[in-house]
């Protein structure tokens, strides 16, 4: 039985995604000038070139492994039981990664072409409006192996899990909306504030949930004290 139960209705984003990055690829192949961008700096400039088949198929078939992990990571998963409770948001989060990165994908394509499309500003964006989509959805993750906040406290008791997933909801929106500013900053604050904003991503979630897991302990042990008191 399949965890995740995918339909038509769920699949029809992802699949239309990874089609068109495929069959997209052979045009762009066909267009592309020998040596094509295959990287920009912070301030939106280029910064590293490839050979145009690299241009063309290499982010097509990082697309299609992603959307073949998804199918196939509730399999693997231990806890794979878990999905049936999450699954509408598992396809959510299957959809908005694989069409974040065709969209990404089209852009650069294009702009390799000659057009006049501003990378800079562009790519920060996407990223900031995929950490909001992200962050919306992220305090209905049930445990499981694989996908979410997984630390040592989270792992160990669901009531930590769904605490650090609702707070981490609430952070991958903020750095979602730093993002979405940092093409209005100065060049020179960009690579800083990525940093920081993504040292607040992992530091933020891993100490909440590890405070969260002692403060749990600490409620048990006292209600276990006062229960032991109270039948003796």
């Amino acid at each position: 039985m399949n965890p995740i139960k995918p339909t038509v209705k769920t699949e029809v984003i992802p699949v239309l995604g990874v089609a068109l990055t495929i069959i997209s690829s052979f045009y762009f192949y066909a267009h592309f000038p020998e040596r094509v961008p295959m990287h920009w700096n912070v301030a939106g400039e280029i910064d590293s070139w490839g050979p145009r088949w690299a241009g063309a198929f290499i982010i097509p078939v990082v697309i299609l492994g992603i959307y073949l992990l998804f199918l196939g990571i509730p399999y693997l998963d231990p806890k794979k039981d878990r999905y049936e409770q999450f699954r509408k948001v598992y396809h959510v989060f299957k959809g908005f990664i694989v069409m974040f990165m065709a969209i990404i994908y089209f852009l650069t394509s294009f702009s390799a072409l000659g057009s006049d499309i501003n990378i800079g500003l562009w790519v920060p964006g996407m990223v900031g409006v995929l950490f909001i989509l992200l962050g919306n959805y992220m305090g209905k993750i049930k445990p499981n192996w694989f996908m979410g906040i997984r630390t040592p406290w989270t792992l160990s008791s669901e009531e930590v899990w769904n605490k650090t997933h609702r707070f981490g909801g609430k952070i991958f929106m903020l750095a979602g909306l730093v993002f979405l500013v940092m093409n209005w900053m100065p060049v020179s604050w960009r690579t800083p504030l990525f940093m920081a904003d993504m040292i607040f991503i992992l530091l933020g979630t891993v100490v909440y949930s590890y405070v969260v897991y002692l403060l749990e302990n600490k409620k048990n042990r006292i209600k276990n004290d006062n229960s032991t008191k109270h039948k003796e």
